[in-house]
Protein backbone atom coordinates (compact mmCIF):
# COMPACT_ATOMS: atom_id res chain seq x y z
CA UNK A 1 0.00 0.00 0.00
CA UNK A 2 1.01 3.19 -0.95
CA UNK A 3 1.59 6.61 1.75
CA UNK A 4 -1.73 8.87 3.04
CA UNK A 5 -0.70 11.34 0.05
CA UNK A 6 -1.08 8.48 -2.85
CA UNK A 7 -3.90 7.36 -1.83
CA UNK A 8 -6.02 9.47 0.32
CA UNK A 9 -7.16 13.30 0.40
CA UNK A 10 -8.84 15.97 2.86
CA UNK A 11 -7.47 19.15 3.95
CA UNK A 12 -3.87 19.54 6.20
CA UNK A 13 -4.17 20.78 9.81
CA UNK A 14 -3.37 24.71 8.79
CA UNK A 15 -6.73 25.42 6.00
CA UNK A 16 -7.83 28.77 6.27
CA UNK A 17 -12.01 27.38 5.18
CA UNK A 18 -13.39 24.38 7.38
CA UNK A 19 -14.82 21.67 5.29
CA UNK A 20 -17.02 19.39 7.19
CA UNK A 21 -19.82 16.88 5.70
CA UNK A 22 -21.53 17.63 8.79
CA UNK A 23 -24.13 20.51 9.06
CA UNK A 24 -23.20 22.34 11.57
CA UNK A 25 -19.74 22.63 14.08
CA UNK A 26 -19.48 21.78 17.27
CA UNK A 27 -18.32 24.93 18.88
CA UNK A 28 -19.55 27.49 16.38
CA UNK A 29 -22.28 29.34 15.25
CA UNK A 30 -23.09 30.26 11.51
CA UNK A 31 -23.20 33.86 11.58
CA UNK A 32 -23.93 34.47 7.40
CA UNK A 33 -24.92 31.89 4.76
CA UNK A 34 -23.43 32.96 1.93
CA UNK A 35 -25.14 30.14 -0.56
CA UNK A 36 -23.80 26.83 -2.29
CA UNK A 37 -20.74 26.91 -3.62
CA UNK A 38 -18.85 23.99 -6.07
CA UNK A 39 -15.74 22.50 -7.43
CA UNK A 40 -15.61 20.94 -10.54
CA UNK A 41 -13.25 18.77 -12.65
CA UNK A 42 -13.45 16.06 -15.33
CA UNK A 43 -10.93 13.95 -16.15
CA UNK A 44 -10.61 11.35 -19.70
CA UNK A 45 -9.44 7.92 -18.87
CA UNK A 46 -5.97 7.56 -21.21
CA UNK A 47 -5.81 4.23 -23.30
CA UNK A 48 -2.99 2.50 -20.89
CA UNK A 49 -4.91 3.08 -17.91
CA UNK A 50 -8.28 1.73 -19.55
CA UNK A 51 -6.67 -1.62 -21.13
CA UNK A 52 -4.27 -1.97 -17.35
CA UNK A 53 -8.02 -2.00 -15.92
CA UNK A 54 -9.25 -4.84 -18.16
CA UNK A 55 -6.39 -6.55 -17.78
CA UNK A 56 -6.42 -6.77 -13.92
CA UNK A 57 -10.38 -7.22 -14.16
CA UNK A 58 -9.95 -10.44 -15.60
CA UNK A 59 -7.73 -11.48 -12.36
CA UNK A 60 -9.13 -9.41 -9.74
CA UNK A 61 -8.06 -7.39 -7.25
CA UNK A 62 -7.79 -3.23 -6.95
CA UNK A 63 -6.88 -1.27 -9.80
CA UNK A 64 -4.74 1.41 -8.41
CA UNK A 65 -4.09 3.70 -11.06
CA UNK A 66 -7.56 4.27 -11.76
CA UNK A 67 -7.26 4.77 -7.64
CA UNK A 68 -4.78 7.38 -7.79
CA UNK A 69 -6.72 9.04 -10.74
CA UNK A 70 -9.54 9.43 -8.50
CA UNK A 71 -8.08 10.38 -5.53
CA UNK A 72 -6.18 13.27 -7.44
CA UNK A 73 -9.74 14.61 -9.33
CA UNK A 74 -11.51 14.33 -5.86
CA UNK A 75 -8.77 16.72 -4.21
CA UNK A 76 -8.40 19.12 -7.36
CA UNK A 77 -12.61 19.00 -6.72
CA UNK A 78 -11.79 19.76 -3.22
CA UNK A 79 -9.04 22.85 -3.89
CA UNK A 80 -11.80 24.29 -6.63
CA UNK A 81 -14.50 24.27 -4.01
CA UNK A 82 -12.47 25.63 -1.35
CA UNK A 83 -11.28 28.14 -3.83
CA UNK A 84 -14.93 29.17 -4.58
CA UNK A 85 -15.66 29.51 -0.88
CA UNK A 86 -12.78 31.84 -0.10
CA UNK A 87 -13.45 34.00 -2.74
CA UNK A 88 -17.24 34.25 -1.54
CA UNK A 89 -15.59 35.50 1.60
CA UNK A 90 -16.23 32.11 3.70
CA UNK A 91 -14.45 30.46 6.54
CA UNK A 92 -16.24 27.16 6.39
CA UNK A 93 -18.16 24.97 3.96
CA UNK A 94 -21.39 22.83 5.50
CA UNK A 95 -22.45 20.11 3.94
CA UNK A 96 -19.81 19.22 1.48
CA UNK A 97 -20.58 16.17 -0.48
CA UNK A 98 -19.19 14.48 -3.54
CA UNK A 99 -20.99 13.82 -6.62
CA UNK A 100 -19.52 11.92 -9.43
CA UNK A 101 -20.96 11.14 -12.46
CA UNK A 102 -19.65 9.67 -16.11
CA UNK A 103 -19.76 12.78 -18.88
CA UNK A 104 -20.77 11.60 -22.08
CA UNK A 105 -19.00 8.76 -22.33
CA UNK A 106 -15.83 10.63 -22.70
CA UNK A 107 -14.55 10.95 -18.85
CA UNK A 108 -15.66 11.11 -15.40
CA UNK A 109 -17.17 14.75 -14.08
CA UNK A 110 -16.58 15.14 -10.05
CA UNK A 111 -18.25 17.42 -8.48
CA UNK A 112 -17.84 18.53 -4.59
CA UNK A 113 -20.70 20.63 -3.32
CA UNK A 114 -21.41 22.64 -0.02
CA UNK A 115 -22.67 25.55 1.89
CA UNK A 116 -20.33 28.48 1.79
CA UNK A 117 -20.91 29.67 5.67
CA UNK A 118 -19.02 32.45 8.05
CA UNK A 119 -18.78 30.89 11.06
CA UNK A 120 -17.39 32.18 14.46
CA UNK A 121 -16.77 30.39 17.72
CA UNK A 122 -19.03 29.97 20.42
CA UNK A 123 -16.68 29.27 23.16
Amino acid sequence: MGSIDEYGGGQGPSADVLVVTTNGIPGCRVDRVLGEVFGLTVRSRHLGSQLGASLKSLVGGELRGLTKTLVESRNEAMARLEEQARARGANAVLAMRFDVTEAADLGTEICAYGTAVVVSRTS
